[in-house]
């Protein structure tokens, strides 16, 4: 007899147990415990993305809300390489150049960039608790289902979300912070955009943050172009930088 051909549910399996094994160290392990003990979360269900550098869980509070996991991998070069966005920042000037204290420094890195965004008024998650190399934050989606990245489904009320991104992009200028990484892929569609992913945020004092605020705005113009709405990048950046 030949051999049986693995089914759908054989391949979800072993993509999670690779996803698991992949994040799931025994020092996140031992962190998760901590944070099921102090009673931040419960239980951490499916996985919503993965990455190379990190993956985020939905998971779920005691009270059965659900919130967002976000665990940095600590078994990664691609941090090391990286660590060139903690430059000019006073918040992590003393953390020890070791793989796994970049890392711990990254998660801390969007947790307080995350902060700054919230103080700002900006469409982001809240982030409600870091521990190490993972950052609890607000679940973003519907009825359990996480919103799709702009990206996968193009923006959903044409060039008013592009008003909302530029209009979010300043907040965070006024606040003495940029992006540095903002695109497509970590905006998510909703009914007001929601910008992601701000581990590599950095503040005005790093020497290419202007250089990085410039690099945001090309992206974003340029992916709006393609969907036929346009605007002078010159002008953009006067309007954010004023």
């Amino acid at each position: 007899m030949g051999r049986k051909k693995p089914s759908k549910e054989d391949f979800q399996l072993k993509e999670r147990i690779k996803i698991e094994s992949d994040v799931f160290d025994k020092h996140t392990l031992l962190s998760l415990s901590k944070l099921i003990k102090k009673g931040i979360v419960e239980t951490v269900e499916n996985p919503i993305s993965t990455g190379k550098e990190a993956n985020v869980f939905r998971a779920k509070t005691a009270d059965g809300i659900f919130v967002a996991i976000k665990i940095y991998k600590v078994e990664t070069t691609h941090f090391f390489r990286r660590k060139t966005y903690l430059q000019g920042d006073p918040r992590f000037e003393k953390i020890k150049h070791n793989e796994k204290e970049i890392v711990k420094a990254f998660a801390r890195k969007e947790f307080k960039n995350l902060e700054i965004c919230k103080k700002a008024g900006v469409n982001s998650p809240r982030a409600y608790y870091v521990l190490d190399n993972i950052i609890v934050m607000e679940f973003l989606g519907e009825e359990g289902l996480p919103y799709p990245t702009m990206e996968l489904v193009g923006p959903l009320n044409g060039e008013a979300d592009l008003d909302s991104i530029l209009d979010d992009m300043r907040k965070m200028y006024r606040q003495g912070l940029v992006h540095a990484d903002l695109s497509e892929y970590n905006i998510l569609a909703a009914d007001k955009p929601k910008i992601i992913d701000l581990s590599e945020g950095v503040v005005l004092g790093h020497p290419h943050s202007e250089k990085f605020l410039e690099r945001d705005v090309e992206n974003i113009l340029k992916y709006f172009a393609k969907k036929g709405i346009k605007r002078d990048a010159k002008k953009v950046l006067q309007w954010i930088r004023k």
